[in-house]
């Protein structure tokens, strides 16, 4: 038995999702499970199927529809037609004509119809999750002039992004202007604290990542060091590199690294002998005005 396997995934921009996905990865199991060889029909740009126009119907004894919303229609009567020998199935479809005006498949478990509702079938998914990324890179400084290496540093972050699997969310610190939609500094810092790691060329990047025991990639963006390597050097954390020596394999070893509880406890670690030094600044900070109050 050998099963082609569709969906809105098997169509160039018909708005296929990531729970499409999940829905076609789950019945694939479930097809090997009771025995079938099984080809996934896919198309750009999504990469590793095949082409259920180029195919061979005859190769395929059956036809499964995979999840969203389906209804009669020239699109789904061409690929019904194609394989109308095949045992056809619809699988978490939500069907949008009535069942008793059209229902093309021998097997019908849909999402939801005139007849039933049943659960989604991604609720049984057991894909892996993957690191939530916090991303936050420095724009160009004049002020530190020829030194600067602003391009570069965001392209070695960038690399880093492009060798594995992760989920990046882009965060903005600047508040005057924001690109992220962040309004106030709270904002800004609960969006790091539920971050599992940052990546960044910002100062405020790597301090507030730290702060809330969020471990930090940093490249320091100006050569010879600057501020993001003085404050590293500070507070005792490791992962921050030189632009103009950095490699991809330092920053995929770091990466690897701030997912450990390890890294963590370190960077609360390093949170708090920062802290304890700041209430030192603090206290001296209030002596002093205490001691010079304004004349008259």
């Amino acid at each position: 038995m050998k099963t082609l396997v569709t969906g809105w995934f098997s169509y160039e921009l018909y708005g296929a999702t990531a729970g499409d996905i999940m829905a076609c990865n789950l019945v694939c199991d479930w097809l090997r499970e009771a025995g079938h060889t099984v080809d996934v029909a896919l198309a750009p740009p999504f990469k590793g199927g095949v082409d259920w126009r180029a195919v061979n119907p005859q190769d395929y004894s059956h036809l499964v529809f995979v999840c969203g919303p389906f209804r009669d229609s020239e699109v789904a009567r061409e690929l019904l037609g194609r394989f109308a020998h095949c045992h056809k199935s619809g699988v978490n479809l939500s069907m949008l004509d009535p069942i008793e005006q059209w229902n093309p498949f021998d097997l019908l478990i849909e999402r939801d119809s005139n007849v039933a509702v049943n659960p989604d079938i991604t609720m049984l998914s057991q894909a892996p999750k993957v690191p939530v990324v916090g991303l936050m890179l420095v724009l160009p400084q004049n002020e530190y002039k020829d030194r600067g290496r602003h391009k570069m540093a965001n392209q070695a972050i960038q690399r880093l992004i492009a060798s594995r699997e992760m989920a990046v969310v882009r965060i903005d610190t600047r508040l005057d202007e924001n690109s992220t939609g962040l309004r106030t500094a709270p904002e800004v810092e609960s969006l790091i604290a539920r971050m599992d790691v940052v990546l960044t060329t910002r100062l405020h990047g790597t301090v507030l990542a730290l702060k809330n025991g969020v471990p930090a990639v940093a490249v320091d963006a100006i050569v010879g060091g600057a501020k993001v390597t003085s404050q590293a050097r500070e507070i005792g954390w490791p992962k921050c590199f030189a632009v103009e020596s950095v490699t991809d394999e330092q920053l995929q070893q770091a990466f690897d690294y701030c997912l450990t509880p390890e890294a963590r406890k370190l960077a609360r670690e390093c949170t708090t002998r920062a802290q304890s030094r700041l209430l030192g600044l603090r206290d001296k900070f209030i002596a002093e005005l205490s001691a010079n109050p304004v004349a008259g």
